[in-house]
């Protein structure tokens, strides 16, 4: 795994956007938080780099992003390719949602993530005890 270095500059910044989660991302970290994924911790609002990411396991080296409208709109998709192949350098996998799947259908978003860690625990398994304790 690549050193993903911490920003201290962004640590307010990351404050900030927990404290106006929009309601996509409030309700899916309802079933992130507290390790209640098969055991992994994840953290929201997380500076990995130069960035913000919405969710992140370090774990499962996964970040998750909620995108809502304002992702679809002038160059901001280019800038989300442009951030995400650069944290994917990094070694780090992404998995995306739209803002109105999060909203509409929770189940099939936690669907795909469980199967993502499914598939990596058949390549890389984890016990739970190393996994609690990793964090």
């Amino acid at each position: 795994m690549y050193f993903l270095p911490y920003n201290r500059n962004l640590k307010e910044f990351s404050r900030q956007l927990r404290n106006k989660s929009t309601l996509s991302e409030v309700i899916l970290w309802q079933k992130l938080r507290a390790s209640q994924v098969n055991g992994y911790q994840f953290n929201r609002q997380k500076p990995l780099g130069r960035y913000i990411v919405d969710f992140y396991c370090k774990n499962l080296s996964l970040v998750i992003e909620v995108d809502g409208s304002s992702h679809f709109v002038g160059d901001a998709p280019i800038r989300d390719k442009e951030r995400q192949d650069i944290l994917e350098s990094m070694g780090l996998q992404f998995l995306r949602f739209d803002d109105e799947d999060v909203k509409q259908n929770i189940s099939f978003v936690m669907r795909v993530i469980y199967e993502f860690i499914e598939d990596r625990e058949r390549s890389n398994p984890l016990s739970p005890l190393k996994r609690a304790n990793d964090s």
